[in-house]
């Protein structure tokens, strides 16, 4: 009775005033494909609590948890060090229990933190502002290809071939429904980011160039030059950062021409977690602050002149008319948004700056013991925490050998580019501050067994 508290009568008495006949009327507009026309095989319909709880600890003992083996898994998720003290404060109870603070006088703790989030994450960007968070960093970049169409009354977007893919198929899902172009391409190991190549797509019905920065295989792409191109023929350039942590030692999308700058906030105070919840990015020009999806919050005064805070040019579809909306994104991911923010508290400018030069030496470490392995060739000239090898044979199987001798040692291209055969045998290895030199030893050591 706590999960299920209505009657059968109760039931009844809410169809008959919505006039619907029975439940499965009001899922018609659900394909029939796509509807269960009877319970799950195997799924048991019910068990006690202490059932589950243990069924459940049986599952998750057959977890490898990030911090159990040597970890070189990145492209979008990463492992960093978060200081306990963000899990502490997280829990206070005024944060972990604190919904929407539509009533500013009952919630100026959570729209300060808000504030102080959208400020940090604006200077960690180099863009003028930035909203109160978005649900991931896939969605937000979809956000920033739809504000750049009502922008520039244009619906064509050319995605960089560095652009990680999971992003390209959350727009491609979206542009579904709006009719937006998607110009996409791969990544072409052979190459370092072929910024010419992607300016040359540039026309006169481009409403942005979407780039990745570092992109998917590591790399860093020119952003001053490719942003020029794109405001010469009226489009903007979005910049998707992925890893935060990077820009403690790299130049900010904003100051190098970026007009949106989006991207995943995992990185700082959010635990990996098997992908989420996670933490939407947005940041851009002062001047396109109106067209910014989800939510802003302010500074303002109250009637005694008092510091405070409040929700400001919230023009989500909950505000006003759904078509007239910015976005259809209904929240901010306000305890991610914390964590982030509690993260960057602590580390500081110079903290942010020496956590980056750690993982980009543990990544420079890596690179050169893997390129002492027989058959490894590392592709990258330039990078930051991440970079991409070739193997002999098709990583997606290297991979797996390497996890059964306790090694997670790379995300293989195969996986992330199924039907690309030209990619099969690259396979993307990430490093941060957590990476030791036992980790790296352990790493060659599986890869030499592997590939003997």
């Amino acid at each position: 009775m706590r999960y299920l508290p209505l009657t059968d009568a109760d039931r009844s008495a809410m169809l008959s005033v919505i006039g619907a006949g029975s439940i499965d009327e009001l899922f018609a507009d659900v394909p029939a494909e796509a509807r269960l026309s009877a319970p799950i095989a195997g799924l048991p319909n019910h068990a006690s609590e202490m059932t589950v709880e243990r069924h459940m600890a049986r599952l998750s003992a057959d977890n490898t948890t990030a911090g159990s083996v040597p970890f070189f898994l990145g492209a979008g998720a990463y492992r960093h060090h978060v200081p306990a003290t963000v899990d502490h404060m997280i829990q206070r109870g005024e944060f972990l229990t604190a919904y929407t603070p539509y009533q500013p006088e009952i919630a100026q703790g959570t729209l300060q933190v808000l504030f102080e989030f959208q400020t940090q994450v604006a200077r960690l960007f180099g863009t003028d502002v930035a909203n109160a968070s978005l649900y991931d960093g896939s969605t937000a970049c979809w956000e920033a290809i739809a504000m750049a169409g009502r922008i520039t009354k244009r619906g064509k977007a050319i995605l960089s071939g560095g652009l990680h893919p999971h992003y390209v198929e959350t727009a491609r899902t979206m542009a579904k429904f709006t009719g937006d172009v998607l110009d996409t391409t791969v990544p072409d190991l052979a190459t370092d980011p072929d910024d010419d190549a992607l300016i040359a797509k540039i026309d006169v019905e481009t409403s942005c160039v979407v780039v990745q920065y570092p992109d998917i295989l590591g790399r860093i792409p020119d952003l001053a030059k490719i942003a020029a191109a794109a405001q010469g023929a009226g489009a903007l350039l979005i910049a998707v950062v992925t890893e935060p942590v990077a820009l403690g030692v790299l130049q900010s999308p904003g100051s190098l021409g970026a007009d949106i700058v989006v991207g995943e906030g995992q990185s700082l105070g959010v635990g990996l977690q098997f992908g989420g919840p996670y933490l939407g990015l947005f940041g851009c020009r002062e001047k396109y602050l109106r067209q910014i999806p989800g939510r802003l919050c302010g500074e303002t005064v109250d009637a005694d002149g008092k510091r405070g805070f409040v929700l400001t040019l919230s023009t989500r579809e909950q505000h006003i008319r759904r078509e007239k909306a910015t976005s259809n994104i209904c929240t901010n991911s306000g305890l991610c948004a914390l964590a982030f923010s509690i993260h960057m508290t602590l580390l500081g400018g110079s903290g942010l700056s020496d956590m980056a030069k750690l993982s980009h030496l543990a990544a420079r470490k890596t690179a050169a013991a893997l390129a002492e392995v027989p058959g490894v060739e590392v592709v990258n000239r330039h990078y930051f925490n991440e970079f991409t090898v070739t193997l002999p044979r098709d990583a997606r199987q290297i991979v797996r050998e390497l996890a059964d001798r306790q090694v997670l040692g790379g995300i293989s291209l195969g996986r992330l580019y199924p039907q690309e055969e030209s990619l099969a045998n690259g396979m993307v290895v990430a490093a941060t501050e957590c990476t030791t030199d036992e980790d790296i030893a352990a790493l060659v050591a599986a890869l030499k067994e592997v590939l003997a």
